[in-house]
């Protein structure tokens, strides 16, 4: 009995840093999600040093992955969001369906924030497309006299591409249908990511 105590009493004490720890996640990943609603901050690693710095927490304090910021933006927009993030929100999804509708060939899916339900006016609307050749993408915008510039280089993809639409950045990514097949469609814990065709968003602005 004694030494199961003594065990059981060396344990306890470990237990208060730990809660701490997931508090101060929790802070950084509320204030992280204000930083990319309110001011646009598309970076979400540097949005996460940001408000830890402001919350005066060191680089010993473990930072909220980004699954942690995608709950705190669904919190952020529940509480605050209101009319003005219904609205934002229709206007994107709107102009999602109507670049689905025009790029129906490339197998268009809404994915993000747009297709989640937590973007922000600021956030971009983010369209996977199949391509073996994403020269082909290019050319379907070129032909329809939309001017796009290139983003970032992925291993996960063969192209992205970015549009200056009306409700906010278009950003294109371009994968082969083998990378297409083989994108994980579940977070690291196992959570479903919104994957929605141009039928399912059509459905969505009918509410």
């Amino acid at each position: 009995m004694g030494s199961r105590y003594a065990a059981n009493a060396g344990r306890a004490p470990r237990s208060e840093p730990a809660s701490r720890e997931l508090q101060n996640r929790a802070r950084i990943a509320d204030l992280a999600a204000r930083f990319i609603v309110e001011h646009g901050l598309a970076d979400w690693s540097l949005a996460k040093r940001k408000a830890a710095r402001q919350l005066m927490l060191t680089q010993r304090h473990a930072l909220p992955g980004d699954d942690e910021i995608e709950t705190a933006l669904i919190a952020h927009q529940a509480l605050f969001g209101g009319d003005a993030h219904a609205a934002s929100l229709r206007r994107q999804r709107t102009e999602a369906l109507r670049w689905m509708r025009d790029l129906a060939s490339f197998e268009p899916v809404l994915t993000g924030g747009v297709a989640a339900g937590w973007a922000g006016e600021h956030s971009d609307i983010r369209l996977e497309l199949v391509a073996d050749d994403a020269k082909a993408v290019e050319l379907a915008l070129i032909n329809r006299n939309v001017a796009y510039r290139a983003g970032p280089e992925s291993p996960h993809a063969t192209a992205e591409l970015h549009v200056d639409a009306p409700a906010g950045v278009l950003r294109l990514i371009v994968r082969t249908s083998a990378m297409a097949r083989q994108r994980p469609r579940r977070d690291r814990h196992g959570r479903e990511e919104p994957r929605l065709d141009a039928d399912a968003v059509a459905e969505l602005l009918k509410s």
